[in-house]
């Protein structure tokens, strides 16, 4: 059965492009110093307060893992040219080629990468770099079964360290991005988080919301546990501090139970020294899954947030339920919400 791409969506936004606007894709590695270990303590290769890790905090060797990073069609013959980054973050059985792999091809190429082609070729959004990780901030990160006393599984509740201390530095260090991790003055900074944007499906939803806005990190309950999420085994733990200094446009996709409530993820913007420019939010009015946490994540959340929240979009599919129908709707949302072309403004 073929999958649904977005069904209100014309049928050419999925389509492959003339060769010569294609972008490229790759996969690269990079070593990550900070995850979970076998032990589930956290390692780390710069101090960490373990009460804010809400774990014992180790040194340890670095694992190697690898992203996937998509590159426009003339990052190649435009070396003057620097481009803005976006991160797409994966569900909880997926792993980096989820958005690409599992989302389907059209005319022998990646819809999702067909899809970013065709906004770029038609002048929609500026060209883009893409990084699609491993959320899986941990010693196993390539082990995608489902288990909540899993060290993959905690390892989602961590990659904020990788995803500041790893995987941003390599990816500006490597690849021609305008935002840069490495100018640490302060208009450095306040310049760098216009040029990143994160969002992610299901938990990768989770992550945007609770690792970047700011909600709680989550570890496997015992079973009396009262503070368990329900319909998982899996209990808040700590706050996590938030990056809302990298990222100043934020999206969550059917964002998967463990999202925090509205009025937590409020609170920590109204703390942040930063403004988020855009937050997007979808999910498909028949999904069973993420409905109920959708919906308690957006409650209370502009009102807790005040002036730190800017342009605030959420919506329901009409008749979507948890897959790349409502996903893909929202990437294509979110990516020209972020990005549009700045060419006439």
């Amino acid at each position: 059965m073929e999958r649904p791409h977005a069904p209100d969506l014309p049928a050419e936004t999925w389509a492959a492009v003339s060769p010569e606007r294609r972008g490229s894709l790759t996969t690269v590695e990079y070593p990550v110093h900070h995850y979970i270990d076998a032990s589930r303590q956290f390692v780390a290769a710069r101090p960490v307060d373990p009460a804010e890790a809400g774990r014992a905090v180790i040194h340890g060797e670095p694992i190697l893992k690898s992203c996937n990073v998509y590159l426009p069609a003339e990052y190649r013959d435009r070396p003057d040219r620097r481009y803005n980054v976006l991160y797409l973050l994966h569900g909880v059985g997926g792993d980096a080629f989820e958005w690409l792999r599992s989302n389907g091809m059209a005319d022998g190429h990646y819809i999702l990468c067909n899809m970013l082609d065709r906004l770029i070729a038609e002048g929609v959004i500026d060209p883009l770099i893409a990084v699609f990780p491993n959320g899986r901030s941990a010693h196993d990160w390539t082990d995608v079964s489902f288990n909540f006393a899993g060290t993959n599984l905690l390892g989602f509740y961590y990659f904020d360290y990788e995803l500041r201390h790893d995987l941003i530095p390599f990816i500006e260090s490597t690849f021609r991005t305008i935002a840069d991790i490495s100018d640490s003055s302060a208009e450095g900074k306040a310049r760098s988080r216009l040029h990143r944007a994160i969002a992610g499906l299901s938990m990768g939803g989770m992550q945007t919301l609770n690792l970047v806005l700011g909600g709680y990190r989550c570890d496997a309950a015992g079973d009396a546990d009262a503070k368990r999420v329900q319909g998982t085994g899996l209990a808040p733990t700590v706050p996590a501090p938030g990056m809302t200094d990298l990222f100043a446009y934020a999206g969550a996709f059917s964002c998967a139970p463990t999202t925090s409530e509205g009025r937590i993820l409020g609170a920590s913007l109204a703390a942040s020294e930063h403004k988020l420019h855009l937050l997007y939010m979808n999910c498909g009015d028949r999904d069973e899954i993420s409905l109920h946490p959708c919906r308690k994540a957006i409650e209370g959340l502009a009102d807790a947030a005040g002036d730190r929240l800017g342009d605030f979009r959420h919506s329901l599919v009409p008749g979507g339920v948890h897959d790349f129908g409502v996903w893909n709707r929202g990437a294509y949302d979110f990516v020209r919400l972020a990005f549009r072309s700045r060419k006439d403004s």
